[in-house]
């Protein structure tokens, strides 16, 4: 009895369960954040670096974890991935310090680093080209986006119901069963042919530029974009990734083979995700800045109004996944990326000081989620045409790092053009609710004309027809949103 079909759905299992653990675990800790600062004695800076040091190092070492999948194996990867995220979690739940429970998500997202490029190569190299592959992109697709939005809701219930302990500790069981689950579904890794080489000099280079890129990023609340601190750090990121450019163009086995690039749909297809995200980031979080400080929404309720943006994001991906073969991944992501931006824009006109949740949230996120989930079928299957299986994780690392860095990015700009809006509007005196919405409506609106420009690269770059060319795993034995909710101490803008 052929066991493969049962092997291969549990494979898909275990690839979305660790892409949602990774998404929720970038936001279930925001709201447990008064519980943690009042719990083990933060200081005023320091809380915000319970979220900041998991990204930090989810970003700064994406494109390595992606390429470590080619070169050790996706399913060593995997099980290490899963073995330090587990580790992590256990031990931040278990902390007794600030420090320690800094180090903890720290080292969480090293875990994720490696987890969320290689839950994307499987896919890639597991189903074949066409309705298999469409069906496991848009539930991946599915998974990034319930584990963000559940990540707020679930951060809330588990915070009230357990405490702020669960939130890092219930990752230990879901860990724990994607293991079993690998250990069953993933096929051990062979490799043929002379032994890949680890870039060492490219792997420092990358993560150290990511590293400081992200860093400028998520501290421009603290150190403004004008500031020593802030152009020194982007100085330091750009020296680093134009280094890394010259040396993977001169080693023999480079970590991102820059010929990658000239393939015009991968290209595309990253540019896309990087517009997308900057905007998708950027505007749940000023949902959820809305919601919780114009319209007095606790952190659970908060989190429950989410549930819409999963729903369209489901409706979306389905869709595509029923449609790509007959309209082409350039339709769907044109259709997709204006759809989105329909959405941003609906949210730019109607939140204010007396908004409700029926017409100042619920028709915009359904609208705008519809079009994100149009997209994410399109995207992977653009960002890996042309693309070898053994290149796959390079592939993913390159894909999951336009996602981190267009999402930090474009929360970062545009939570300083809501804050200049807000200023400018009367800041928080007697007109600080109304300022602030006058920012939040600024920045849902160019969150819009992000998807516009993503929409119109599509249209203007991506051939009519974007076929995959990643060959299955069976020609090669197996050998890269989220919502973002409220930052913590991040209240620049309250």
């Amino acid at each position: 009895m052929n066991d493969q079909p049962e092997r291969t759905g549990w494979l898909l299992a275990v690839a979305l369960t660790v892409q949602f653990v990774v998404a929720l675990d970038m936001s279930v800790v925001n709201v447990a954040l008064p519980d943690i600062r009042d719990d083990l004695g933060f200081g005023s800076g320091g809380l915000l670096w319970v979220v900041n040091a998991y990204a930090l190092a989810f970003g700064g070492l994406l494109m390595l974890g992606g390429r470590l999948a080619d070169i050790v194996g996706r399913r060593t990867t995997l099980m290490a991935g899963l073995a330090v995220f587990g580790a992590a979690s256990l031990g931040g739940g278990l902390v007794g310090s600030p420090g320690w429970l800094i180090a903890a998500r720290a080292v969480q997202g090293v875990g994720a680093a490696a987890l969320a490029p290689v839950a994307f190569t499987l896919i890639a190299v597991t189903f074949p080209a066409g309705p298999a592959r469409a069906r496991a992109l848009g539930l991946w697709g599915m998974a990034a986006a319930a584990g963000g939005a559940v990540g707020v809701l679930a951060g809330g219930l588990l915070t009230e119901g357990a405490g702020w302990r669960s939130v890092l500790l219930i990752n230990v069981p879901i860990v724990l069963a994607a293991m079993a689950a690998a250990r069953f579904s993933v096929a051990p890794d062979r490799r043929e042919g002379p032994p890949a080489r680890l870039d060492a000099a490219g792997a420092l280079l990358v993560t150290g530029g990511m590293t400081a890129l992200v860093l400028a990023l998520v501290r421009t609340e603290t150190h403004p974009w004008g500031s020593a601190t802030t152009l020194t750090t982007l100085a330091v990121a750009a020296v680093l990734l134009v280094a890394f450019v010259v040396v993977e163009r001169r080693v023999a086995q480079p970590l991102l083979r820059i010929g990658l690039l000239r393939q015009r749909s991968v290209l595309v297809a990253n540019l896309f995700v990087l517009l997308l995200f900057s905007g998708q980031f950027a505007a749940f979080y000023f949902t959820s800045l809305y919601m919780q400080q114009i319209l007095g929404y606790g952190p659970v309720r908060a989190g429950a109004a989410f549930l819409p943006f999963c729903t369209g994001i489901v409706i979306g991906s389905l869709t595509a996944t029923r449609t790509v073969a007959r309209f082409g991944v350039r339709t769907l992501l044109v259709a997709g990326g204006l759809l989105g931006a329909a959405g941003f824009g609906w949210f730019w006109r109607t939140v204010g000081v007396d908004g409700g949740f029926a017409d100042s949230i619920l028709g915009p996120s359904l609208l705008a989620s519809v079009g994100i989930g149009l997209c994410v079928v399109p995207m992977g299957t653009a960002a890996t045409t042309g693309v070898a299986a053994r290149e796959a994780g390079m592939a993913s690392g390159l894909v999951n790092s336009s996602r981190q860095i267009g999402g930090s990015l474009g929360l970062a700009v545009l939570a300083t053009v809501a804050s200049h809006t807000t200023d400018a509007d009367g800041g928080t005196g007697p007109s600080g609710p109304s300022a602030l919405v006058s920012g939040y409506a600024t920045a849902f609106g160019v969150a819009g004309a992000l998807l516009v420009v993503a929409a119109l690269s599509a249209a203007l770059l991506l051939p009519r027809r974007t076929e995959p060319a990643v060959e299955p795993a069976a020609a090669e034995p197996a050998a890269e949103p989220s919502v973002t909710a409220p930052r913590g101490d991040r209240t620049r803008l309250s």
